[in-house]
């Protein structure tokens, strides 16, 4: 079978790097792909938003099966193009990313169906918006209602830091269009952690527990970033929290889509706040989450191949997932000013330094000119090391980071450090958002 990806980042190079173990791929093809996926994949110019383009090439090379990573071509509705023209994706349909296009859409299903989420207000007029703020409590949460590049949250201490950010969301357009309505909402403590589901529509399985790290610095201090690293499995998610997760969560959501006419298939992302009160929705993703693909992937028994298609036939019910009882970490390596401005075209050295089996180096914002690899975006790498327990997983993946190198390369040095913390409790440690 020919297996075309759809997307450029860290999250895709480990999608192709499990689905290439899969004996069913006779040819794999990413577009547009990175410096490490050209490695496994043959890498073909097209954009991930162009989606006659890429239908057009899945026609013609007869693409057995499209996996979509990134989130924007799924709310554009690739996944509804494709099927009409009668070619077998993993993703949900436009309707049903809306779980993720639209915040508001998500906190109004999540409140008609009962879904644990924080109190919330949707705001369409800045002044009504800063009317609200005169009287509202803080800590508090606005969100751009649109897509943001993970980077539409902004927490706030303070009440004038929240009118700076409705001004800069709704009055200077930061976030674009994205930003013409706001969710204003509760601030949670606790915990927070990644739980991914794939889904057929009406079954669904739920994959083992990750936590991604959003903050750029340690001790989650800083601006929201796309992930700078994540560790699977959590354990803050202990079997009875993911028992009242499925039901309180997971299987409400996939019943009311279908009960609004809009059946979720492929990856259903809920970024969780673990409270004193139970797990709490904090965002919905509609795709693998990045970096948590990275650390959940490796410990996948599963042929990734299968699932993907028992997703996509309704024949989920079918499969048995199974997992690598080893914990796993990824840190991202990222270019310095991310996620503000950054310069690319910095030489990565000290790659083929890294070739412990247990270690694997997936791509993201990089590109291959020559015989280096150079970087071109924000995360630039997500290393990844398998470990014993979360312990030797740690020390071997920061033991790999020291070894590469590049110009005002940044990285997070606390990843899993939560981990540990259940591990080796503290009366003083306290978990909040």
């Amino acid at each position: 079978m020919k297996i075309l990806i759809i997307g450029s980042g860290g999250r895709e190079h480990a999608l192709a790097w499990k689905i290439k173990k899969s004996p069913a791929v006779k040819e794999l093809y990413c577009a547009p792909g990175n410096g490490g996926i050209a490695s496994i994949a043959h890498c073909v110019a097209i954009d991930p938003n162009d989606i006659e383009g890429l239908a057009a090439f899945a026609q013609e090379e007869k693409i057995g099966l499209t996996v979509v990573g990134p989130e924007v071509p799924l709310v554009a509705g690739i996944v509804d193009a494709f099927e009409e023209k009668g070619l077998t994706i993993f993703g949900p349909n436009r309707n049903a990313a809306r779980l993720e296009g639209s915040k508001v859409f998500a906190k109004e299903f999540m409140q008609k169906f009962g879904i644990p989420t924080a109190p919330f207000k949707v705001f369409e007029d800045i002044n009504e918006a800063m009317e609200f703020l005169a009287v509202a409590p803080v800590p508090l949460v606005i969100k751009a209602d649109g897509l943001a590049s993970g980077k539409g949250v902004i927490v706030c201490e303070k009440i004038q830091e929240a009118r700076d950010a409705v001004q800069q969301i709704m009055g200077q357009k930061i976030f674009k269009e994205a930003g013409s309505r706001i969710v204003i909402e509760e601030y949670l403590f606790g915990e927070e952690a990644s739980i991914l589901a794939i889904s057929d529509g009406r079954n669904y399985m739920i994959l083992d527990s990750s936590q991604d790290h959003k903050r750029i610095f340690d001790d989650d201090l800083g601006p929201n970033t796309g992930g700078m690293g994540a560790y699977s499995p959590a354990p803050v998610i202990t079997e009875e929290m993911l028992r009242k997760i499925g039901m309180q969560i997971m299987e409400p959501t996939i019943r009311g889509m279908h009960k609004q006419g809009a059946p979720f298939k492929g990856v259903l992302y809920a970024g969780l706040m673990i409270t004193d009160d139970g797990p709490m929705v904090l965002e919905f993703n509609v795709r693998f989450g990045d970096p948590e693909a990275q650390a959940v992937l490796p410990r996948m028994k599963n042929d990734l191949v299968d699932v993907l298609q028992a997703s996509c036939s309704g024949r989920l019910d079918k499969i048995k997932m199974e997992w690598d009882k080893r914990s796993c970490v990824c840190v991202v390596m990222s270019s310095g000013g991310y996620p503000g401005d950054y310069t690319i075209g910095k030489e990565i050295k000290g790659l083929d330094t890294v070739k412990e089996s247990q270690i694997i180096v997936f791509h993201a914002g990089t590109k291959k000119e020559g015989s280096t690899i150079v970087t071109a975006g924000g995360r630039v790498l997500g290393v990844t090391s398998l470990g014993n327990d979360i312990e030797q997983a740690i020390a071997r993946v920061y033991k790999a980071v020291e070894k590469i190198k590049f110009d005002r390369c940044f990285f997070r040095r606390d990843i899993g450090a939560k981990a540990l913390k259940h591990l080796h409790p503290s009366p003083q440690t306290t978990m909040r958002r």
